[in-house]
């Protein structure tokens, strides 16, 4: 009789976690974002020959300056999902060059628009 308890509550035990183990994906987890989120429209705005000021202005201040060059600028998302349904993980960079203070190049996960080439005036 005592055997037959003991393997009853190690049965409903055994039956117990095995049913919260799928309870998992109840639990909310958020997404995890960092960095600078940039709009396509906020890329699509930057123009050849902008000052830092005005690139600025447009983005926001970059995430990540180079120490050792002050003319390269670094823009980098990441998000991280915390619930496995809701999208894979995601991370879009952007890389600008200045010259002289004047924006020469821009680089990354990001499309410039057509008139990148043409300065504002």
């Amino acid at each position: 009789m005592q055997a037959f308890k003991q393997t009853l509550v190690l049965l409903v035990l055994m039956v117990s976690i095995s049913s919260l183990s799928g309870c998992s994906n109840w639990i909310y987890r958020i997404d995890i974002p960092q960095g600078n989120y940039l709009d396509k429209r906020d890329v699509e705005k930057l123009r050849i020959q902008m000052t830092k000021e005005q690139v600025e202005f447009v983005l926001g201040k970059p995430v990540i300056n180079d120490l050792f060059n002050q003319d390269t600028w670094y823009y980098v998302y990441d998000i991280k999902r915390g619930m496995k349904g809701f999208g894979e993980d995601l991370r879009k960079e952007l890389v600008l060059r200045f010259e002289d203070n004047k924006l020469i190049s821009v680089d990354g996960d990001f499309e410039v628009s057509e008139d990148f080439g043409i300065p504002l005036g």
